[in-house]
């Protein structure tokens, strides 16, 4: 797979009515063929995540081990997939779905702790990723640049560039915790406004109480204290092994969810897009899809690597992106619009390169007639 990024694209080239009519006949296509495959595919996924956490389960008692840890891992993992892609509705229209596996149901009041047990509240995640992350990809209103996030830090200059490797390796280790639970839930509770600096009182106190507290206490105090009628030596083997699944979570999330929109030949945004026909275009160039292709792969991308179509449609069955996203690029093709799909290890070092300052993302121009004072700079993009 190559990148198919051109560094001359220009927006005002496209015909940007005539790719948003062919989506939305697409997209026509699609909602018509949702049916009992979704649903059953969502549950053998689930499925694979269960067996991974009951297999992490029957083991970690043994002793601190890989195995047990990397077990743990996959199921944690897998329930953030399920977050992911059921709390942007995307089987509320399946047929026969229960409501546990809608946006409306999953994940909340005391579902938490048997759908999604992270170190961040579910609806503080729903309102910065689904609403601000996918309402302004690309743009300074979205709280996930890393190219933004990283600038003054791991971007500078002046700092030696192996300590900002070591700075990024950190974050990568512990990303949900350290970065995911306070910018979620400060981007709640600020609704969406970027102020800087610190948590206040209120913000910390609340992450404490209602996000670390939750996740350590049952991973990492009742958890291995189930254990501990098998002796001292398993309560702490389960106590080891359950630490080390909440690195590995961190770091298998981040390898899929950071290089997803960020690179030297993806696009970050000065200005909101023109219409929903530019927004799917900025939605394309800003993004990255992974190898694609088959449960065993898009499962261990955690169904990341159709990024390009999830940023299109956030709202699709897992299943329906594989069928899509042929279809998708074909239009991309034909449009001359540039559809980047590289392997997630490519994905990876590019995102590095522009995090630690050694490359720089693209920025769109301008239209033509916005460059010259005729037109103004844009209007605000539709919701997700």
């Amino acid at each position: 797979m190559t990148s198919r990024a051109a560094p001359d694209f220009d927006l005002a080239s496209v015909d940007v009515e005539g790719f948003h009519r062919e989506l939305k006949a697409l997209r026509a296509e699609v909602d018509a063929s949702i049916g009992e495959a979704d649903l059953a595919h969502l549950r053998k996924i689930e499925r694979w995540g269960r067996a991974a956490t009951v297999l992490g389960v029957a083991t970690c008692w043994l002793a601190p081990n890989p195995f047990s840890a990397a077990a743990l891992s996959l199921g944690r993992s897998t329930r953030w997939l399920l977050m992911h892609h059921v709390g942007h509705r995307g089987y509320d229209r399946v047929p026969g779905v229960p409501a546990s596996r809608t946006g409306k149901g999953f994940a909340k009041g005391g579902r938490r702790y048997l759908d999604w047990l992270d170190w961040m509240l579910p609806e503080a995640w729903v309102f910065e990723h689904n609403v601000l992350h996918h309402s302004h990809t690309g743009e300074d209103a979205d709280p996930d640049l890393l190219e933004r996030n990283a600038e003054g830090t791991l971007r500078n200059p002046s700092r030696p560039l192996a300590f900002r490797y070591v700075q990024l390796a950190l974050l990568a280790l512990t990303w949900r915790a350290s970065y995911y639970a306070p910018e979620t839930l400060s981007s709640l509770r600020r609704k969406g406004r970027r102020q800087g600096g610190s948590l206040t009182s209120a913000e910390t106190k609340e992450l404490l109480l209602h996000c670390y507290l939750p996740y350590a206490a049952i991973w990492f105090g009742l958890f291995p204290s189930l254990f501990l009628v098998l002796g001292t030596w398993a309560a702490f083997s389960a106590l080891c092994n359950s630490v080390m699944a909440d690195v590995l979570t961190s770091l298998h999330t981040f390898l899929v969810v950071g290089p997803n929109h960020t690179g030297e030949d993806l696009y970050r945004f000065d200005t909101a897009p023109e219409g929903r026909g530019a927004r799917y275009v900025q939605q394309v160039i800003g993004s990255a899809n992974y190898r694609t292709g088959g449960d065993l792969n898009d499962f261990a991308h955690l169904w990341l690597n159709y990024q390009i179509e999830h940023h299109i449609w956030p709202d699709l069955p897992m299943l329906k992106y594989r069928e899509v996203q042929p279809k998708v690029r074909a239009l991309c093709e034909k449009y001359g619009i540039p559809y980047v799909q590289e392997s997630v290890w490519t994905r990876a070092r590019k995102m590095v390169d522009v995090v630690v300052g050694k490359s720089s993302m693209r920025r769109l121009a301008p239209r033509k007639a916005e460059a010259e004072g005729l037109a103004p700079a844009g209007t605000p993009a539709p919701a997700a």
